[in-house]
């Protein structure tokens, strides 16, 4: 984590006019202090969960779809939407260009890499598929993608096959993993002198389970596979630094654990293959502003008019995790989605996801049948007041918003509904 020497003044600029924490600023100082010694306890989480406007009858636990923002986010957007209506003159949106610049120099540096490598995008679909279309491909080659990708990194690459000539291979892997070598071995099998591209998802949105990416990563530049990685359910969540995992590209969204303004997301490329990956949509600027040659990443976020307030909110959450700090963010997140893994398991239901922190993350997955996982939804919400997904059976998705009590909650919520519905058990 960073230090600036601004930390307790970042959540007072946060708070000013609301009333936000009813808290002396001392104990606000003690919050965010210099150091990291004073923020494994609850009283500190505590105070993060007051960053978020949510009430306690209906409780966020869906990370993986959708993540409210912290109030200093949200009130940063709402400021510079209505600065622009009050004057949406180029004169006085001119200031957006160095706040978009901003923005990407903090995500740049959050993710480990440069600035020249990031575009910011509209979410983990519009990225994905900037690499589907974009790279240079031939008829013949072949693509390999695990079969738990989302479709925009795993149907897509169909339709462009069936475009183009491509061949999709599609892998499975163990439901029941007990090591990262388990996860290993099937993708390295599937791979041939015809594969050209390893599109994988960094942590499944429909099991939980988490991809050794630096193993895969290593076995694909071995074979001269560009490695493209939806990170849709780990931006935000883990501490990701990209430059250590080695991956040609990289797509995320900021609504999700990133907890930031809504269309937005990010799209890197490893700079020594920017020029191997052709834009999909080419507006007004670029090749002048967004020279390919000269501006790097950027080339692949020329679309035309876009939200000037939300990109540059994008900066202010950056500062949000920033002044909690990466590793705290995700260590409470795997702390959180453990208690409630353990919880789920005491109480008789079986575990999609593997009970293991360094094979999984922040999904929570239970088996529910088809038949029973809308109802299980909807009692859950409107009965426990627990809102979660029917992807992949049911799925919880913790993050530092939620406290131990909400996860004891949605333990009790499960155990009471597997009463009513006993094709829930283990």
């Amino acid at each position: 984590m960073k230090h600036h020497p601004s930390r307790r003044s970042f959540l007072l600029e946060a708070v000013a006019g609301t009333a936000l924490l009813p808290t002396a600023l001392t104990t606000i100082g003690e919050a965010f202090p210099g150091t990291k010694t004073k923020t494994n306890n609850e009283s500190y989480w505590e105070l993060i969960r007051r960053q978020f406007a949510f009430g306690e009858e209906k409780i966020p636990m869906n990370a993986a779809n959708l993540c409210p923002s912290p109030r200093a986010v949200a009130e940063r957007v709402a400021s510079l939407t209505e600065n622009i209506d009050l004057d949406c003159s180029s004169n006085n949106r001119a200031k957006f260009k160095s706040l978009l610049e901003e923005s990407r120099t903090k995500v740049a540096s959050h993710l480990g890499v440069t600035a020249d490598e990031i575009a910011l995008v509209r979410n983990t679909s519009e990225a994905n598929n900037t690499i589907n279309n974009g790279l240079m491909l031939e008829a013949g080659d072949e693509i390999v993608v695990w079969d738990q990708n989302h479709p925009t990194n795993n149907v897509a690459w169909d339709v462009r096959a069936a475009r183009f000539g491509l061949s999709v291979q599609r892998v499975s892997v163990s439901k029941n993993p007990k090591t990262s070598a388990d996860l290993v071995a099937p993708f390295e099998k599937a791979l041939t002198s015809k594969t050209k591209v390893l599109a994988i998802t960094h942590l499944s949105n429909v099991s939980g389970i988490r991809l050794p990416i630096k193993e895969l990563t290593e076995i694909a530049h071995q074979r001269g596979i560009h490695l493209h990685l939806d990170g849709a359910q780990t931006w935000g969540a883990l501490n990701v630094n990209l430059k250590e995992l080695g991956v040609d590209s990289y797509s995320a969204s900021a609504h999700k654990w990133f907890c930031g303004p809504k269309e937005a997301g990010v799209l890197y490329v490893k700079a020594d293959r920017i020029s191997h990956v052709w834009p999909n949509v080419v507006a007004p600027g670029w090749g002048n502003d967004v020279d390919p040659d000269v501006n790097g990443a950027r080339k692949f976020e020329s679309m035309g008019q876009r939200d000037d307030a939300c990109l540059a909110s994008i900066g202010t959450t950056i500062d949000f995790h920033d002044h909690i700090g990466y590793d705290k963010v995700e260590g409470r997140m795997i702390d959180l989605a453990t208690k409630l893994k353990v919880g789920l398991h005491d109480v008789g239901v079986e575990l999609v996801t593997p009970m293991e922190p360094g094979l999984s993350g922040g999904v929570c997955i239970i088996n529910v049948p088809a038949p029973a996982k809308t109802k299980i939804l909807n009692a859950m919400y409107d009965e426990h007041g627990i809102a979660g997904s029917t992807a992949g059976g049911f799925r919880l998705s913790p993050h530092i918003y939620n406290t131990p009590e909400h996860i004891e909650r949605a333990v009790r919520g499960i155990a009471t509904l597997r009463q009513q519905f006993p094709e829930i058990s283990a």
